[in-house]
Formats: C-alpha cells, sequence, structure tokens
C-alpha cells in the first residue's frame, strides 16, 4: 500500500526519543490531546475524561459546509497490575451537511472503540540514583538516561453499528493496534503514537500523534500536538494546541483548539472538558519485580523515608557550619 511508504519516515522519527512513576499524586488525563499516554491509571484505579466540541467544515471542491457538536467520553480502569488498563473511547456527533442540492441532518457514533494498554517498558522502573550531597549542578543537570522512552502497547476493537453517517456500510467491527513513546524532560512530556486503525477493512489508515506538554505551574500546563493520517480514502493532518488547569489532584478541566492545513476540507475544532479520577480503592503496589512481596516494599519505604530524613539533617548540619564559618570570617 502505498500510504505505508508515506508514514514509514515517520514512524523511524517518532520512535526517537518518561514519567517517573506508574502511580502520581495527582490525575494524569490524555485530554485534551489526542494522543495516548505510555502509562497506564494504576491498579483499581477508575478514570472519566469527557467533554464537548463544536465542529465546522468548509470543502472547496465538493461545495459543503457541516456545522454541528459533539461529545466524547473515555472510561479508563486499571485491573489486574499496575502496567495494564482498559480503556472504552466513545464520540457521538449531532451535525448539519449541506451543499448545493441538499441539507442532511445526521447524528451517530463517529467512535466507540473498547481495548486495553500495557505499560511494555519502563526506564525508571527500579532506577534510584543517589543524589550528591555536595552539588546542585549535578543533580541538576542533562542526563542522556532521559532520551530512553517508556513504551506501551495498546490493542482494541472499533465497534461501529450499521447505516452509520460517518463510516463506510461494512465497517461494522475493525482492529486498532498502537505503539506508543513517552519521555520525560523535566517540566517537559513528549508523548508519541504510531496507530494502526480499521485493519481489515476496505479502507485502513495508519496514523501518528506526537504531542508537547509544559507544565508552568502546580496548576497549569499546556500543549502543542500533530496528528497525521492516511488511507487511500482520505489523508489529513491537523494541528492542536490547548491547556489544562487541575482543580484537585483528582478533578482537571481543559481547552483545545484544532486546525488542519488544507481545505478538502478545512477543519475546525473547539473543545472544553472535564477529568475525573477515583482512587479511593488504591494501595500502593510495588512494580519491580524479582518476586518482592509488599510487606518487602513496605520496608523498602520505611528505610527511604529515614534516609531522606538522615540526608535533610546532613544538608542542615552543613549549612549551619557554612554560617558559622562566615559569622566567624566576619567578626
Amino acid at each position: 500500500m502505498n500510504i505505508i511508504k508515506k508514514i514509514t519516515p515517520y514512524i523511524f522519527l517518532l520512535s526517537c526519543p518518561i514519567i517517573n512513576a506508574q502511580y502520581t499524586d495527582q490525575i494524569n488525563s490524555n485530554r485534551p490531546g489526542m494522543s495516548m499516554s505510555a502509562f497506564a491509571v494504576g491498579k483499581t484505579i477508575a478514570q472519566v475524561e469527557t467533554g464537548v466540541y463544536g465542529i465546522m467544515e468548509e470543502h472547496s471542491i465538493l461545495n459543503y459546509e457541516t456545522r454541528g457538536m459533539g461529545i466524547d467520553l473515555a472510561l479508563r480502569y486499571g485491573a489486574f497490575m499496575e502496567e495494564l488498563e482498559f480503556i472504552a473511547e466513545m464520540q457521538y456527533q449531532i451535525d448539519q451537511q449541506e451543499d448545493a442540492l441538499y441539507t442532511t441532518n445526521r447524528n451517530d457514533f463517529k467512535q466507540f472503540t473498547i481495548g486495553a494498554k500495557y505499560l511494555v517498558y519502563d526506564p525508571d522502573k527500579n532506577y534510584n540514583p543517589e543524589p550528591n550531597l555536595y552539588s546542585w549542578k549535578a543533580n541538576h543537570r542533562f542526563k542522556w538516561r532521559t532520551l530512553i522512552p517508556a513504551v506501551a502497547v495498546y490493542a482494541g476493537a472499533n465497534l461501529i453499528g450499521g447505516n452509520n453517517p460517518y463510516t463506510f456500510p461494512d465497517d461494522h467491527v475493525s482492529a486498532k493496534v498502537m505503539a506508543i513513546a513517552q519521555n520525560h524532560f523535566g517540566k517537559w512530556v513528549w508523548v508519541n503514537n504510531v496507530i494502526f486503525d480499521k485493519f481489515p477493512t476496505e479502507y485502513p489508515s495508519i496514523g501518528y500523534i506526537t504531542t508537547l506538554t509544559r507544565g508552568f505551574n502546580e496548576k497549569w500546563s499546556g500543549f502543542i500536538e500533530f496528528q497525521g493520517f492516511s488511507s487511500d480514502y482520505y489523508a489529513d493532518g491537523l494541528g492542536r494546541i490547548g491547556a489544562a488547569h487541575l482543580l484537585s489532584d483528582t478533578m482537571q478541566i481543559d481547552a483545545s483548539v484544532t486546525g488542519n492545513f488544507k481545505d478538502t476540507p478545512s477543519i475546525l475544532y473547539g473543545s472544553i472538558g472535564f477529568s475525573w479520577r477515583f482512587d479511593a480503592n488504591y494501595s500502593d503496589v510495588l512494580i519491580a519485580g524479582k518476586g518482592e512481596r509488599e510487606d518487602e516494599y513496605n520496608e523498602e519505604q520505611k528505610k527511604e523515608k529515614e534516609k531522606k530524613d538522615k540526608e535533610r539533617e546532613e544538608r542542615k548540619k552543613k549549612k549551619n557550619q557554612r554560617l558559622d564559618e562566615i559569622e566567624l570570617e566576619g567578626n
């Protein structure tokens, strides 16, 4: 297929150049971008990510206009192990398409996909470097290992009912698979997805999404994203920007704008959304291998706390000694 030739350079590009831990104290939502992160939400954790959007399309050759709105919803749940997550994604759209002769009102699911994601490799697993107590620069310098991404895989099924105005008549059930890479560079997070979708239908597609996110402070983050896809029926590239605001450790709101780079058709989306995490049933689980039990993990946590307390006292002692030296020099 000629689409494979088109997408191959991007596959190599995105496979180049994670985030710190499987579970974080704050919600980690895939919104408002369209890419999927490498990490699961965590065992026993449920997460809801939803939003509403408006859409405008104009086709310069076919001479039609489409105006409408939609709702998207993602349900995520971690089960069996920290690295495994089950996902249901839905998108329902209502719009009106008007050309020179007809006006057509449409409404149906544009997407209904269920699947699972598994974290294959985490470069930070079992990696606990000793801090340098004498050099701030040594602790904050660039580390080459950050170029090693976390890697996950996703597999799912597209479930679309018959007589759907947004797809082909034979597209009832099809496969979707994805390779995911994620890097963490301080306040920056880089996520890349390579997607093989709607196989083995008549018009399968290959796509990619690359997302760069930056945290500005404890509450605000922004992102920029590019999404491309290609099939024998349709190809396009979409640019997306947006921001997210943390309401609490378990709730987030977001907004984004999406546009493309051509007029067959031209596309403009605007979206606002909300994400919520339920983690009341969560308890720390040791992700490391080699058969460690939870009691051993708790003991390690205790030792780690004692170690940090000792380091804090040492730093405080050195600081006081230095102040004394300065005072003596002044006298």
